[in-house]
């Protein structure tokens, strides 16, 4: 039987290979293991988390996180250039856009192992961003392009990839986010954090920052500071908050108002819980960016460029930038009810990972 590797190196990861596992077991025709590279510790990241997710937990640990990008990016090919060299894996699946997807891309195409990336072709056109290298060099070497939207498929094209490696097969995260949606609307959510926040407050937004070029320096908070100030005003923000962030609103002597209630970072379940009910969400993260057009939540983004071009052509998304009047125009719009009305684009269906596995299992047996 064939053997894959699938890699994952932080909890967002875990979420894009868990369809992937759950259609792989469906199928029975593949073997696998599951990679765990330690790019993130996550203290979540628990066995309920793998639970949850309905995987069992990562086959190995190579605990290479830590360091500089270069610094992690080296621990990791080396630990998995050991793993690879022991194992000998008939393929290497990798998925996104961290350090972790680049290191382990390289290390395999160099021990003449094929890679198949999921989430290939997505570009941000800003080279600044660490995440937008990991992408470009990844799709640079990969055998397998598994694609999430037509932008993705026009860039790889463009970068000359032949057409019948790109397969466009829809998106993982949304094949999570619809079981994990399922699985939560038979829990019992209420000793949710979350729950009680939405007894409380009814209606509300939901808000996430944590890319440096917004949370980094003071003068770039401040002005997303002063934009959540005045939309809070019309209607109460939950903004879980990320640790760098927290930091830096200390730090830099930034106050958010009342009327932005600060929380503890969420669990995956407890945070879906309280997003696909908000009235808006305002991010600078991609994945919230599709999960919220998957759910039809009205979502206005704090970036000027986005790699997930269909959220906003298609979706519920709008690109509001960083200027703190546009950003509280956008979100002003929602709250009036004047808001974009966006649609699940095609494929966005919870069948993505079946179809990657198909593919995958085809081309191995031609192999």
């Amino acid at each position: 039987m064939k053997n894959l590797f699938l890699v994952a190196g932080a909890r967002p990861n875990f979420m894009k290979i868990a369809p992937i596992v759950r259609a792989l077991r469906e199928h029975g025709g593949l073997g696998f293991k599951i990679i765990h590279t330690g790019q993130h510790y996550d203290a979540e990241m628990n066995d309920v988390f793998f639970e949850e997710l309905g995987i069992p937990q990562p086959d190995v640990f190579m605990g290479a996180g830590g360091g500089t990008h270069a610094q992690q990016t080296a621990k990791i090919m080396l630990a998995f250039e050991e793993l690879c060299l022991s194992e000998r894996p008939d393929l290497v699946l990798v998925v996104g856009d961290v350090n972790s997807t680049l290191a382990c891309s390289i290390v395999a195409k160099k021990l003449n192992i094929p890679v198949a990336h999921v989430e290939a072709g997505l570009r941000s056109g800003d080279r600044a961003m660490p995440e937008e290298i990991n992408r470009i060099v990844t799709d640079s070497i990969s055998d397998f392009f598994f694609v999430t939207e037509t932008s993705g498929v026009d860039n790889l094209l463009h970068e000359g990839k032949p057409r019948e490696q790109i397969h466009y097969v829809g998106h993982v995260m949304v094949d999570n986010l619809l079981y994990q949606r399922d699985k939560l609307e038979a829990m019992d959510v209420s000793a949710f954090a979350s729950t009680a926040l939405k007894a409380q407050y009814g209606r509300y937004g939901v808000v996430t920052l944590h890319r440096p070029s917004n949370v980094d320096t003071k003068e770039s908070l401040e002005n997303v500071a002063g934009a959540l100030r005045a939309i809070a005003g019309q209607l109460p923000l939950i903004f879980p908050v990320h640790p760098r962030t927290r930091a830096n609103l200390g730090s830099f002597g930034l106050d958010l108002g009342d009327r932005v209630v600060l929380t503890r970072p969420l669990s995956y379940m407890e945070f879906l819980n309280l997003w696909k009910d908000a009235e808006l969400v305002l991010t600078d993260s991609g994945g919230l960016q599709e999960e919220t057009t998957a759910l039809g939540v009205p979502c206005v983004t704090l970036r000027e460029n986005t790699e997930r071009p269909v959220t906003v052509e298609q979706g519920t998304n709008v690109l509001a930038g960083t200027d703190p009047q546009r950003i509280t125009d956008e979100a002003e719009k929602i709250i009036r009810g004047g808001g974009k009305q966006g649609r699940r684009p095609d494929l966005w269906d919870g069948g993505a990972a079946r179809r990657i596995v198909a593919i995958l299992a085809d081309a191995l047996a031609r192999d």
